[in-house]
């Protein structure tokens, strides 16, 4: 289910951005659903929802902070660029992952660690070379969106609570959507007013364009929701496994519902990226492992 609703999130996404191209209104739209959503379920106690206080919402705005920021900048490269090559750069988290953990946290990294990297670095280099859609909009973005969830995932350690994973997100859904907001009205906001609303209108029709982005906004939520629980409960190796088969499915898939010509450099260039993903994320888990097995001996 967290497979198919990111790939139905992304491909719904990208065919609005190809009528509707504001990206930071469609993120407000993303968040803005979702939280809907999450006052709903709290209002049928389906979750029910956690207390919370001013030291865990300390806590939690640094991650809220981070998650809209990389989620808007995602979506400017979504908007800008082929959802292939947006995912393509997105695989050098891990590169980024690892900086952090280094240089910002003072942990030590193996060889081993930075060695399985280098093929995602050089992958990603080939395929933004020969990319038919590249755009330095849609490249930045997702570097911006990389550092972003970097800092998230950070922050995310220090913000560990024994709150479930479900009110956790709902929390850092609301912030985010506070968040996001201003930039959508100082960016976007004049040029929506203009003539933004009534172009996507006349194009698609009101009630395609209103169900567009209600059905966008629901499977964003529910992907990540999903991800989320999902991710909460498995071994590091199967979020691993997890993480890399979800990004050859959308890539796939993007192609094939968009018909994106791809030159064979590209197509390289994405499979040795993935490749590497593979490879760092295996490393990575067995070291978690490992670390565990000490703990618990």
């Amino acid at each position: 289910m967290w497979y198919f609703l990111n790939v139905i999130f992304n491909i719904l996404n990208k065919k609005i951005y190809n009528y509707f191209p504001y990206p930071y209104f469609v993120s407000v739209i993303h968040l803005f659903v979702g939280v809907i959503y999450c006052l709903i379920s709290w209002a049928v106690g389906l979750p029910k929802r956690a207390p919370i206080d001013s030291n865990l919402l300390k806590l939690l705005i640094p991650v809220a902070v981070c998650h809209a920021l990389g989620h808007v900048t995602s979506n400017v490269s979504f908007a800008a660029v082929a959802v292939s090559f947006t995912h393509t750069i997105k695989a050098l988290e891990p590169f980024f992952n690892a900086a952090a953990s280094q240089f910002i946290l003072g942990q030590s990294i193996p060889l081993t660690l930075w060695l399985s990297l280098a093929p995602v670095v050089i992958g990603v280099s080939m395929a933004s070379l020969t990319e038919l859609s590249f755009n330095w909009t849609g490249f930045i973005s997702a570097m911006i969106s990389n550092i972003s969830f970097t800092y998230r995932s950070i922050y995310s350690k220090k913000a560990m609570t024994d709150m479930d994973s479900t009110n956790v997100y709902a929390y850092i859904s609301i912030i985010a959507l506070f968040v996001c907001i201003p930039p959508a009205i100082i960016f976007e906001g004049p040029q929506l007013m203009k003539h933004g609303f009534t172009d996507a209108i006349a194009k698609v029709g009101m009630t395609k364009f209103i169900s567009d982005l209600f059905w966008v906004g629901m499977f964003y939520h529910l992907y990540n929701q999903l991800a989320t629980n999902t991710l909460e409960r498995v071994a590091p190796l199967t979020h691993a496994v997890g993480n890399v088969l979800k990004r050859v499915f959308v890539i796939g898939f993007s192609i094939l519902a968009f018909g994106n010509k791809i030159s064979t450099q590209t197509g390289i260039g994405t499979a040795i990226a993935i490749a590497g993903v593979a490879m760092y994320s295996f490393i990575k888990a067995r070291m978690e492992e490992e670390k565990r097995q000490m703990k618990a001996a």
